[in-house]
């Protein structure tokens, strides 16, 4: 499982002109699901995201939580994250996880950081074409692959 953070101020997610789903403070989480990919995995990927320290304290300095800022997670589908892009010029997702494994972990990764305490978690629409709008703080992105765990 890959989840690639981006600290934002906002972002939001629309499908068809309506937005599914927003949050200020916080992180935008694109997650991408492979086929070894289970609910333990997610639940250690939610845990690390709730309580990763890229968040300035009062001295400036990155040493707070998405937990300590009361910020908020939107976490949206990205079955591009593993792509496969060293040969040729049209990149294959034969490592990407097919719907009916990648759903209901992405569904659950959500779940598992609500359950950490993260007070706003929102989420797209699984599958739909999607318009995220990222407003990255910083600019911060921070990648966690379950296979550096």
């Amino acid at each position: 499982m890959r989840v690639l953070l981006q600290r934002v101020t906002k972002g939001s997610v629309a499908v068809n002109g309506s937005c599914v789903g927003a949050v200020e403070t916080g992180f935008v989480a694109l997650v991408g699901v492979t086929h070894s990919d289970n609910e333990s995995i997610a639940d250690k990927l939610a845990t690390k995201t709730a309580n990763l320290r890229v968040f300035a304290d009062a001295a400036g300095k990155m040493n707070r939580s998405l937990l300590d800022v009361g910020g908020g997670a939107l976490v949206v589908s990205q079955f591009t994250l593993y792509a496969e892009a060293r040969k040729g010029r049209r990149p294959s997702y034969v490592h990407a996880a097919q719907p009916d494994l990648a759903e209901p972990l992405v569904r659950y990764y959500a779940e598992c950081l609500a359950r950490a305490g993260v007070k706003r978690v929102e989420q797209g629409l699984f599958g739909a074409m999607m318009q995220v709008e990222i407003h990255n703080d910083g600019p911060v992105t921070i990648m966690l692959d379950s296979d550096q765990l």
